[in-house]
């Protein structure tokens, strides 16, 4: 991390959502804020932007940093790390820990190993005491501790009348409630999409249902009790077609996706390799496409990564293998090779996707670059051509669905209030 006082970013396109600000000009940073343009003194860091795009940092608010209890897979400095290097400047921890983020205490620890770390965390407790879905926590100590999102995400709540209790009280206390949609009575025993690769390898499938039905019961508790839900990872086209009615019928619903849901399909399976597998699972061509259709049209809201590491050990076996991947380092250059680079979605859709809308989601000091905001912002070079290399990225585990793919676009540095916090501008 490189403390510096002040910093002039020169000639730079600028992409801030919130200004509606498409433009190349000068950043200027004094003490950690954007500043009102000033006079560069000896002692103050240029750098020469000219070719790059500054988007406000990334907001990624699905995240399982597997610290206290799983730090074998990752910790809070090595997850800082990864989000660091992919332009994350602000990220949400999910509660699924051992011990499960619940009580004041957890959340104290992970606050406090936060700090001083190269991405700002904010912190999900558990809705239900110990995730099991049965037994409500305590919310207002939750958010006295320090908590802004709620969820059991890795399980749904499965009582609805608490889940309904969370969501009223939630915004009460200024907190966002993340839902994790999945119907457990469908989807137990499932390993991967349930269709032609369950069907080709003998694997109990998971149905598109087991999300849908999820879905469903999350958008009419929220309308019931007139309350914001945030619905995590939309994966098939049925759940983007229930949200999308939900929102016209006036109910207070958000949703996010996630880059392997609009890349990747079920036929990535194919290889056997668990770093595919994930939950919810890859699903069809037809689905991928719907999710494109929801961002392009507005009813997914934004994307996150749900990144979440796994040892080698772990995923070593296919069928016995943990669910999930990491995402924070590879999502903005996956985003932008898939939708920028195919003319889908403009830069100005991408930051608002992955910065602007999930941060005012969390209701976060994040999100722009206008004047006396936080300077957190990611430098991208657009058109920077590479691939992603398993071994070369910064968290603990390497389980990318992504690795050997060719990328067209990354972060070549990271600014957290000020400071630079990663720096891959002199590479090739």
């Amino acid at each position: 991390m490189i403390n510096i006082n002040n910093l002039i970013i020169e000639n730079v396109r600028v992409i801030s959502p919130a200004e509606n600000k498409d433009k190349i000009t000068n950043i200027y940073i004094r003490s950690g804020k954007i500043a009102e343009p000033f006079k560069a003194e000896e002692s103050d860091t240029v750098i020469d932007g000219k070719g790059l795009v500054a988007m406000p940092g990334l907001v990624d608010l699905h995240v399982h940093l597997r610290d206290p209890g799983q730090t074998d897979k990752e910790d809070i400095v090595s997850g800082t790390n990864a989000a660091a290097a992919g332009g994350v400047t602000s990220l949400l921890c999910m509660p699924n820990t051992d011990p499960t983020i619940d009580n004041a205490g957890v959340i104290s620890y992970i606050l406090d190993k936060a700090k001083n770390c190269k991405s700002r965390v904010y912190v999900a407790a558990s809705i239900t005491k110990g995730l099991k879905g049965k037994e409500a926590t305590d919310l207002l100590s939750l958010r006295k501790a320090g908590a802004i999102g709620l969820s059991d995400d890795g399980r749904p709540v499965l009582d609805p009348k608490i889940m309904a209790e969370a969501m009223k009280n939630a915004p009460k206390l200024g907190m966002t409630v993340v839902a994790h949609c999945e119907d457990l009575s469908l989807a137990e025993g499932g390993k991967i999409n349930e269709g032609k690769m369950s069907e080709k390898f003998g694997i109990k499938g998971i149905p598109n249902d087991a999300e849908n039905n999820g879905t469903e019961r999350e958008i009419i508790l929220a309308e019931k009790t007139d309350s914001p839900v945030h619905i995590c990872h939309v994966s098939t086209k049925e759940s983007v077609e229930l949200i999308r009615k939900a929102k016209k019928r006036g109910v207070k619903v958000t949703a996010e996706t996630a880059p392997h849901y609009f890349t990747l399909t079920e036929d990535a399976l194919e290889s056997k390799n668990a770093d595919y597998r994930m939950n919810p699972p890859l699903r069809t061509e037809e689905d991928r496409k719907a999710i494109i259709e929801g961002l392009l049209d507005g009813t997914i809201d934004c994307i996150a990564t749900d990144h979440a590491p796994h040892t080698e050990k772990d995923k070593a076996d296919f069928v016995k293998a943990p669910n999930g991947s990491i995402g924070m380092e590879t999502s903005l250059a996956v985003t932008l090779t898939q939708l920028y680079h195919n003319g889908k979605f403009s830069l100005m859709d991408i930051a608002g996707l992955m910065s602007t809308a999930p941060a005012n989601i969390l209701k976060i000091n994040a999100g722009t670059i206008k004047t006396g905001a936080n300077a957190d912002i990611a430098l991208v070079d657009v058109n920077k051509v590479w691939t992603v290399d398993r071994e070369k990225l910064h968290g603990k585990s390497k389980n990318t669905p992504f690795h050997g793919m060719e990328m067209k676009g990354k972060v070549v540095m990271t600014i957290l209030e000020g400071k630079i916090v990663f720096d891959d501008t002199k590479s090739n």
